[in-house]
Parts: C-alpha cells; sequence; structure tokens
C-alpha cells in the first residue's frame, strides 16, 4: 500500500480527493506541521478475528476495587 503525508489543512481542502485515493489504495497521514496525527485508510484493510484468543477479561472485572487498593496499601 502507498502511503501519503499530507498536513491537516491541506487535507481539509482536498478532501474528497484524498477519500478517492484512499478507496484506491493510498494510505495518507494526516500530520500537523511534521507530527503524524491520523491515519486514513480503506475499512476493508482491517482483518477481522485476526488476533482471536490473544486477550481475555477476568471474570471479576466489573467488581468494585478494593479500599486497599484506592489507599495505596495494595
Amino acid at each position: 500500500m502507498l502511503t501519503k503525508q499530507i498536513d491537516i489543512k491541506e487535507a481539509q481542502v482536498r478532501f474528497q480527493e484524498l477519500l478517492a485515493e484512499v478507496l484506491s489504495g493510498v494510505e495518507w497521514v494526516l500530520t500537523d506541521g511534521t507530527t503524524p496525527i491520523a491515519r486514513l485508510v480503506p475499512v476493508s484493510t482491517r482483518v477481522p478475528g485476526l488476533h482471536a484468543g490473544m486477550i481475555w477479561t477476568s471474570d471479576d472485572f466489573d467488581q468494585p476495587l478494593s479500599e486497599e487498593f484506592w489507599m495505596g496499601n495494595e
């Protein structure tokens, strides 16, 4: 995938053009000056289930935290 950079101010003016390019396979990195702040990529590049089973949630994740935790004793 080809990656290009554009300043956010110019991107606002050329937004429709950028979206058309994204659909044709170009990835745009939006910058604020020289600082990258966001990427425009097609949604279809995401792969559902790519990391299935890689994370888990504790059975007690929604239980209140103990007083010791809040007081810094845990």
